[in-house]
């Protein structure tokens, strides 16, 4: 990332003060502000229903802050799965899912505490079935990750600690078209889901592909060279 970048947070309301801790703990990496370098995202993100939303646009200074970046080769697939599990799956699991959360937080999860700003997979209702189902035993690591290329659902930009709130200032605010955007939204997670079954029905599991129960039983850990090594 360049050292200022341009974000946008869809919303239903005008954002020019975004408060820390604000959001819910719930939300995919917990509290944050979440935001996208994609304009046309955060339109989509405005609107939840055929009403107006807005879309801020911030400016956001890198520079002295800590980015985590799940993207990148550094990470796995299944870093992005702890998280989730961590925020997104805390309760409500069966004995065979609390199983899977706990091995997958205890060898896969990436500690948060020191980090300023998140670049990872946003887990709109698809994706986050995907890993649902990956949690489930139905699909396996490659699948997952193919997945994840699937509709153009997007990278998110999460502000996560009080720092990186300094660093963000505000420029302006949108009217977003709700019937225009909420269409578009809904339109982008059908082609995921169909995609994704489309895909998974084509799919032959190889030899060497790895499901959540595979993992644990051969107690696979976070160096290992089959798990794919990043998210793209």
């Amino acid at each position: 990332m360049s050292s200022k970048i341009i974000l946008y947070h869809g919303s239903k309301s005008i954002i020019e003060r975004p408060v820390f801790h604000g959001g819910k703990e719930t939300n995919d990496y917990g509290y944050g502000f979440y935001c996208t370098e994609n304009i046309e995202l955060a339109n989509e993100w405005a609107c939840p229903d055929d009403n107006d939303g807005y879309t801020n646009e911030y400016e956001l200074d890198l520079s002295d802050l800590h980015v985590l970046d799940l993207t990148s080769k550094s990470y796995n697939i299944l870093n992005w799965v702890a998280l989730l599990l961590k925020y997104r799956m805390p309760t409500g699991l069966t004995p065979n899912d609390e199983q899977v959360r706990s091995y997958i937080l205890d060898h896969f999860f990436v500690d948060l505490s020191t980090i300023d700003v998140i670049k990872g997979y946003r887990a709109d209702d698809s994706y986050f079935s995907f890993a649902r189902d990956f949690v489930r035993n139905s699909i396996t690591v490659s699948q997952l990750s193919r997945a994840m290329e699937l509709g153009k659902l997007g990278v998110q930009i999460v502000l996560h600690s009080e720092r990186s709130f300094e660093h963000l200032k505000f420029i302006k605010s949108c009217v977003v078209d709700g019937e225009k955007y909420y269409t578009k939204r809904v339109a982008r997670d059908r082609s995921a889901r169909e995609e994704y079954f489309a895909a998974t029905r084509k799919i032959e599991v190889s030899r060497d592909d790895l499901f959540i129960m595979d993992i644990i039983r051969q107690e696979v850990k976070n160096d290992d060279p089959r798990i794919q090594r990043t998210l793209r």
